[in-house]
């Protein structure tokens, strides 16, 4: 986490919110203290699980009316946030992902992307239709709590994206910055020893 933390940071993002389980709030206090003492780093606790979309709602009030990125907590990333939100702006749309090209598409959730507009999501296909994954990393205007039922369990890739894809209101930032995957230990390890 102390990666993505520092991605925002050294990129000018002041303010900082993290969505955490109610029964690990004594170890995130911790972390902060020990490595953001004096950063905007909040906290907000699930009752639950709530999934990769579900505990949105709570930043709501928050968030207020500006875009803003929402990030998996599983990936390192390199990439200009910068461009990413200049290309945001330009798109027009309600969300922005940001894409990877990888040499595995196979094993993760390939975009299709026409243009700038994501066309389709297939999770883990044998036949990959591009190289182009979803990198967990994505930028939304406001206008995504109108999409956003309260709090209950959502997968923002299986419950947000295809509606927005199929209304064209979703676009594909593809960037050639690093990234790797954390989301199992044996990749962790990988991630770790090559970054």
């Amino acid at each position: 986490i102390n990666y993505l933390v520092d991605l925002f940071l050294s990129q000018k993002i002041k303010e900082i919110a993290i969505l955490i389980n109610k029964d690990f709030k004594e170890d995130f206090t911790w972390w902060k203290k020990r490595y953001y003492p004096k950063k905007s780093i909040k906290f907000l606790e699930e009752d639950k699980p709530l999934g990769t979309f579900g505990g949105l709602g709570m930043l709501k009030d928050w968030i207020g009316q500006s875009p803003f990125f929402l990030t998996n907590g599983d990936e390192l990333k390199k990439i200009d946030l910068v461009k990413m939100a200049d290309f945001h702006e330009i798109s027009n749309k309600i969300g922005t992902i940001a894409l990877v090209r990888v040499p595995n598409p196979q094993d993760y959730g390939v975009v299709s992307c026409e243009v700038r507009s994501v066309k389709e999501f297939v999770e883990k296909p044998k036949n990959p239709p591009s190289n182009y994954i979803n990198s967990g990393l994505y930028l939304f205007s406001p206008e995504i709590f109108n999409y956003h039922p309260g709090p209950k369990f959502l997968i923002i890739e299986k419950d947000i994206f295809p509606k927005l894809a199929k209304e064209k209101k979703l676009a594909g930032f593809k960037f050639r910055g690093k990234w790797l995957d954390c989301g199992t230990w044996e990749r962790y390890s990988e991630a770790i020893n090559q970054w």
